[in-house]
């Protein structure tokens, strides 16, 4: 091999190394209830509804790169630096909150993995619900378990990514209807949809663990925080990418036919009729990805931020976090089974937390990546001051709204 092989061949493997981060956290954000949302937006209102994906994946992109910043910026951990800034009490309650929204949603997403498996090989939802969680729990006992993690989520992003524009090939979407959606317009009736999207995109608890995935890729490498680039737009853009690809298919055959759907298997089952089992396969194969993806990502934010938020630290290889890790996982796979599905109250429960919570968190990583004592020379500049700004007012909108609409 030439030198210059050798440089470029170095250059692509520190560029690899540096989307992982990011890439885990689109994983993480993009699970079944993603995928049910967007996908209602598709079959009820068409393309008209492509620009709302633009706003929450710009303030992710802001958000996420802030968080990676602070992990590259300091040796401690972000819920150690709230704590040391505003008391234990801050981090509990970003930590427990945390903890107690990802054990509210688990069952979701194991329901998610039990439906998509279950629709591609005609078995028993039940039967992969205990498959998909116990194998992630297996994945907790490898000695490298962030190295097995990112080889997974990595995996699944990829194959997520393929089906979604396969099935995107498949239905031959009209591109002048997708420009045309691109035009900000909020239809007769939309606006729910359309602050559940927002809301589920701009996911702050996905931001927050990024600092986490780049301190602990620090970690894995042996490298000094600083040294380790961060490319999570790259991840980003994926997550709004695949969001734009599962409307697009829902706008162009379910909207069409008038077509409602309640979840994301649905969307699945309604490619059947006019595409054939290869279509409805892609789909259910991008669903199954999604939820295992969120499965395993969801129960490792929860466990890792309640360990550190009680002092214990957030090293992934510790005994603590992944025993947090399991409950998380065991919690939800529980649910799913006794219920079949995620209980409306549950769901209840966790927006209540999630009112809280988002909030507290905006504040705290656009607080501490203001800080030049933290921060030092990677501190916010303008543009991320200003867009971190607008983005800290639309979640506390977001809050307000989901409070009138839980308590009024």
């Amino acid at each position: 091999m030439s030198v210059n092989q050798s440089n470029q061949s170095g250059v692509l493997k520190r560029w690899l190394q540096a989307i992982v981060p990011g890439i885990i956290t689109a994983a993480v954000v993009f699970g079944p209830s993603k995928m049910t949302i967007t996908s209602k937006m598709g079959a009820e209102y068409g393309n008209s509804l492509l620009w709302v994906i633009v706003v929450p994946i710009l303030f992710m992109a802001v958000y996420t790169a802030m968080a990676a910043r602070i992990g590259r910026a300091s040796s401690q951990s972000l819920l150690t630096l709230v704590r040391l800034k505003w008391g234990r009490l801050a981090a509990w309650i970003i930590g427990g909150g945390v903890f107690l929204v990802t054990t509210s949603f688990q069952a979701g997403n194991a329901v998610g993995a039990g439906i998509a498996m279950a629709e591609l090989t005609h078995t028993p939802v039940a039967i992969w619900i205990v498959f998909f969680s116990a194998a992630s729990i297996a994945l907790l006992f490898f000695n490298a378990f962030y190295r097995v993690l990112e080889k997974v989520m990595v995996a699944i992003i990829v194959l997520m990514l393929m089906s979604f524009i396969a099935t995107c090939a498949v239905v031959k979407p009209q591109f002048s209807l997708i420009l045309e959606g691109l035009k900000p317009a909020i239809p007769v009736g939309s606006l729910p949809l359309i602050i559940a999207f927002m809301a589920s995109a701009f996911s702050l608890v996905g931001a927050l663990y990024q600092s986490y995935l780049v301190q602990e890729k620090a970690r894995t490498l042996k490298l000094d925080n600083r040294s380790v680039e961060d490319k999570s737009l790259t991840g980003i853009l994926l997550l709004g990418v695949m969001s734009a690809c599962v409307m697009v298919c829902a706008a162009s055959v379910l909207y069409p036919q008038d077509l409602r759907i309640e979840s994301a298997a649905d969307m699945g089952r309604s490619l059947e009729p006019l595409f054939g089992n290869f279509a409805t396969g892609l789909f259910l194969v991008g669903l199954l990805g999604a939820a295992v993806s969120s499965l395993i990502g969801n129960a490792t934010v929860g466990g890792t931020l309640l360990n550190d938020a009680l002092g214990k630290g957030a090293r992934m290889d510790t005994k603590g976090v992944k025993i947090y890790i399991a409950l998380v996982m065991i919690a939800g796979a529980s649910i799913a089974l006794l219920f079949g599905k995620l209980p409306l109250e549950l769901i209840v429960f966790a927006q209540r937390v999630t009112i809280f919570i988002v909030p507290a968190i905006g504040v705290a990583i656009y607080a501490v990546g203001n800080d030049r004592s933290i921060m030092g020379d990677l501190v916010n500049g303008q543009w991320s001051r200003v867009m971190g700004l607008l983005g800290l007012l639309l979640v506390f909108l977001l809050a307000i709204v989901n409070f009138r609409q839980l308590f009024f």
